[in-house]
């Protein structure tokens, strides 16, 4: 298979796979390029014992964690509220699909890498967890005790988002009724 051919099946994969491994959307068409550039470089070393894209998700996970030890990471400050979004007026599906993909993304935040790559393989990409664990360097039950702990943090991660959520929304409905 040549670089050209990985590339056209799998940018979209790498793309997706770096974005829910921590990578701002600004800087995921730079790390993306890097995940190619150590494809091209180590071609010639894939021997095939593992699925083309558990390698390639190997290879994101370095370069995912990579990123997020840099210095311009460092000095970010979270926000204590996010902003909101201005979007155009599409569908309230889209807005809330857009809202949950969001609300995701900083669930996904709050895992250490560990759990970060066995929820975002199984549960996302759903790779089967065999290659899961290949990709992680763990063992089977190893990777299946990091997927149970990461969707107990994730499930109630979501769980805080919606109730911080909650009287916001209803603070608003209220004013617009009184209105």
């Amino acid at each position: 298979m040549t670089l050209q051919q990985i590339f056209e099946e799998n940018a979209t994969y790498v793309w997706r796979v770096l974005r829910r491994l921590g990578v701002r959307d600004a800087d995921v068409e730079d790390v993306c390029q890097e995940v190619f550039l150590v494809v091209h470089r180590k071609l010639d070393t894939f021997d095939g014992s593992s699925a083309l894209r558990t390698w390639l998700y190997g290879i994101c996970l370095r370069l995912a964690s990579e990123y997020r030890r840099r210095p311009h990471r460092r000095r970010e400050e979270v926000a204590g509220t996010v902003p909101e979004q201005i979007m155009p007026a599409p569908q309230d599906e889209t807005l809330d699909r857009r809202r949950a993909l969001d609300r995701l993304d900083a669930a996904l935040e709050q895992l250490d890498d560990d759990k970060r790559a066995v929820f975002v393989l199984y549960e996302i990409e759903q790779l089967p967890m065999a290659e899961i664990a290949k990709a992680a360097g763990c063992p089977l039950q190893t990777a299946y005790s990091r997927l149970r702990a990461a969707r107990a943090q994730i499930e109630a991660t979501m769980r805080r988002q919606e109730l911080a959520a909650a009287p916001a929304g209803a603070a608003r409905m209220t004013e617009r009724s009184s209105a």
